[in-house]
């Protein structure tokens, strides 16, 4: 159970409950050290989207040539990919987590604590975001090391990765919703709306009408092009709106929903 997470039953046993920080703080803790001892989802969530990035960049370069084109350079317009590639699999390791405590039965010794699900939730997503955090920091630095120039300057690289981070928490936050509602951690492994948007081309360049609408539709194409507004365009104000505003609402919509689910897989418990 863990050190920090034992103390949370010994406070139920005494009668003397932790604060809502402190609790946060001993699930946050235990879910970081998880995080950290598995490698494997360091290593994998890192690589794979460094290696589409490498192969699209070489292999996709000729779409440049086509008439509109925003930028000479496809590796610059392919590096806000790896970005929500990475938080994909920050969801499906959230998810596979939190839902391995629940068949372990770890949610069962935890409901004999005096643990606030709000507690819980947000301790539970600590380790993702450390995850987050390492990812979008490599992948920005990767992108440089391979002669991608950030237009927006230093400024516009922070904000990148405050983006790039807000983005990864919500999915994090998605992947947790996913594992609440069905117990399982293959609940989550069907998120593939990142294909159906504007990841590949521009939409305006996008010549199947239905796929236009699609990826007019879908709200990753604006996670997708407030990354690479940063990236190819400069300060790009309506970009950069409606890419926080996406997910900002996102995360604000799967963690009132997670939260809710918390609270009935307590009760169940």
């Amino acid at each position: 159970m863990g050190a920090e997470t034992t103390r949370l039953v010994v406070g139920a046993e005494t009668g003397q409950a932790p604060g809502l920080l402190e609790q946060i703080g001993a699930v946050a803790h235990r879910s970081i050290t998880r995080t950290l001892r598995q490698r494997a989802l360091l290593v994998f969530p890192l690589l794979f989207p460094l290696i589409l990035f490498a192969i699209n960049g070489s292999s996709l370069s000729a779409a440049t040539k086509i008439p509109g084109f925003p930028t000479s350079s496809y590796r610059a317009f392919a590096l806000a990919l790896p970005f929500i590639q990475g938080a994909l699999f920050v969801a499906v390791s959230t998810g596979t987590d939190l839902a391995r405590d629940i068949e372990t039965g770890f949610f069962n010794r935890l409901a004999l604590t005096p643990l606030r699900p709000t507690a819980l939730l947000v301790g539970q997503l600590g380790g993702s975001l450390v995850l987050a955090c390492i990812q979008c920091v490599v992948y920005l630095l990767v992108g440089l090391a391979t002669g991608v120039a950030i237009v927006s300057g230093v400024g516009g690289a922070f904000v990148l990765l405050a983006l790039a981070v807000l983005i990864a928490f919500a999915f994090a936050s998605l992947g947790a919703l996913m594992a609440l509602r069905f117990g399982t951690g293959e609940a989550v492994q069907g998120i593939v709306t990142v294909f159906l948007s504007s990841s590949s081309l521009p939409r305006n360049l996008i010549k199947v009408t239905w796929f236009r609408d699609v990826a007019t539709y879908n709200p990753v194409s604006y996670l997708i092009e407030g990354i690479r507004s940063l990236i190819i365009k400069g300060w790009d104000g309506q970009a950069l709106a409606l890419g926080f505003g996406f997910a900002t609402l996102f995360l604000a919509i799967t963690l009132a929903l997670a939260g809710a689910a918390m609270k009935t897989r307590l009760v169940r418990t």
